[in-house]
């Protein structure tokens, strides 16, 4: 999966609970966030499920987006949020995070290059 389009989708996944992260103020996420995301998906197969669900939320997102659907979007992105807090705190505040972030910046990208190892469980 090319890295603009990952972070396309985990922007997309975590929009609700962006909303409420903008709200509050969120934290700056680094790649030792990213690191402790990556160590808890892949140590557990159930969150590595629901990881990999989510990525497929993302592309039907993707798609409805493209449609200009924006009920589907919402729905695709209520249960996406849903999906995320079952992997975990830290992983909603890594998706908060990254939506606060320039999509171009260095931190941006070797984070996005980090999570796509997530990807290669998805592909199993």
């Amino acid at each position: 999966m090319n890295l603009k389009y990952m972070v396309a989708i985990f922007a997309l996944a975590a929009l609700p609970v962006c909303a409420q992260a903008q709200q509050k103020g969120a934290p700056k996420v680094t790649k030792a966030d990213a690191q402790k995301v990556i160590q808890i998906v892949s140590g557990d197969k159930a969150k590595a499920k629901i990881y990999c669900d989510i990525a497929k939320l993302g592309e039907q997102m993707e798609q409805a987006e493209q449609k200009k659907d924006e009920k589907k979007m919402e729905a695709l992105s209520k249960q996406a949020d849903e999906m995320g807090k079952k992997i975990g705190p830290e992983y909603v505040a890594l998706m908060d995070g990254i939506q606060e972030m320039e999509p171009d910046s260095k931190d941006s990208q070797e984070i996005g290059t980090m999570l796509e190892a997530l990807d290669k469980l998805c592909a199993k």
